[in-house]
């Protein structure tokens, strides 16, 4: 896969975000230690930022007379799409990128975005802790110019309306459904019914609002740290993704690290993992309370039956268009049949 041109645009705005804070130019503080700089789109209060903050302190408490590590939260330094850029660049150091979106730099990544991959969350994480099933995924995009490190938890993905509840495929019908940017999820809606709309994250609320946007699918969190429960009051659990959040480093970077640093960074990356993880379960449910109490949210659910049954084809396109994937596929059935999900 060929590396994506950044716009200028793009670039342009995240130096001047980067400059305003005394980062452009060499990537040297004041202090002479080397800025490690880190761009994710959620909020301060999210698991992510959490996890980032736990890896902050861990490099710094192992590596502080080398490096400052700096963490850009809320698209400050723009949309994943164009952190992810500016990373292969080496202009940031680190970011946070969904699977969708990487999806349009390595066709491996296709594998996890596949509707109903994962039996169960059991599967799901069992599956992303696997070396042989992470393993050939997250080294594709180092002609690229970027690694995959670790992945990070973002739950399970459902869809969530403003005026029509969604209890069967049919109700997605002339629907337009804001999607991440990757051609499995326009397949995916494609196949139930709705109107595919990709749409940068940070866009979403504005056309919920604007009516832009009949609805979006995401996880809990989107209703409330995102500001969609305000404006949607129907929430379907559906199931129908479990795809991971990927922290990505700019290949020089990582290469650059002796062995001795990659080591700290690897611990540093795990500590990161397992933190986020660990507030992610308590974050859904608080989320949950306040988007049913006080956002006013409805949450339905649906028999997923009609959903899997709509979307399985892809399973069988994915296999016949990807082959070097198959063998990585079966070890994830492998974790499906070992956690299958409860009745």
């Amino acid at each position: 896969m060929l590396m994506k041109k950044i716009s200028r645009r793009s670039f342009l705005a995240a130096m001047a975000v980067l400059a305003a804070g005394g980062l452009a130019g060499c990537g040297a503080a004041d202090n002479g230690l080397q800025i490690i700089r880190i761009g994710h789109n959620q909020s301060t209060n999210h698991p992510t930022h959490t996890g980032l903050t736990a890896f902050e302190t861990y490099i710094e408490e192992q590596l502080g007379d080398k490096y400052d590590v700096q963490i850009f939260p809320s698209e400050l330094l723009g949309s994943q799409n164009e952190m992810v850029q500016l990373t292969q660049t080496g202009a940031i150091t680190f970011c946070v990128a969904s699977n969708s979106l990487l999806e349009t730099f390595s066709e491996n990544y296709t594998l996890f975005n596949l509707p109903y991959l994962f039996s169960s969350a059991e599967a799901y994480h069992a599956s992303m802790d696997d070396p042989a099933i992470v393993g050939p995924i997250f080294e594709s995009t180092k002609q690229a110019g970027f690694e995959a490190v670790t992945w990070l938890d973002a739950g399970t993905r459902n869809f969530y309306t403003v005026k029509t509840p969604i209890n069967t495929p049919a109700d997605l019908r002339g629907l337009k459904i804001r999607v991440q940017q990757s051609p499995t999820n326009v397949r995916m809606m494609e196949l139930l019914g709705g109107s595919a709309t990709p749409m940068g994250f940070g866009d979403v609320y504005t056309a919920l609002q604007a009516q832009m946007l009949d609805g979006a699918e995401n996880n809990e969190l989107a209703l409330t740290d995102n500001g969609h429960g305000d404006v949607c009051k129907y929430y379907s659990y559906t199931m129908h993704q479990m795809i991971p959040d990927i922290l990505i480093g700019n290949l020089g970077f990582m290469d650059g690290l002796s062995e001795e640093e990659r080591a700290i960074f690897d611990e540093g990356f795990q500590i990161l993992n397992q933190t986020q993880r660990e507030a992610w379960g308590t974050a859904v449910e608080e989320a949950k309370d306040y988007a049913q109490n006080v956002q006013g949210v409805n949450f339905i659910y649906p028999d997923i039956a009609p959903f899997q049954e709509a979307v399985a084809p892809m399973h069988e396109e994915m296999l016949e268009d990807y082959p070097d994937l198959a063998p990585i596929y079966e070890l994830i059935q492998a974790h499906n049949a070992e956690y299958a999900a409860q009745a």
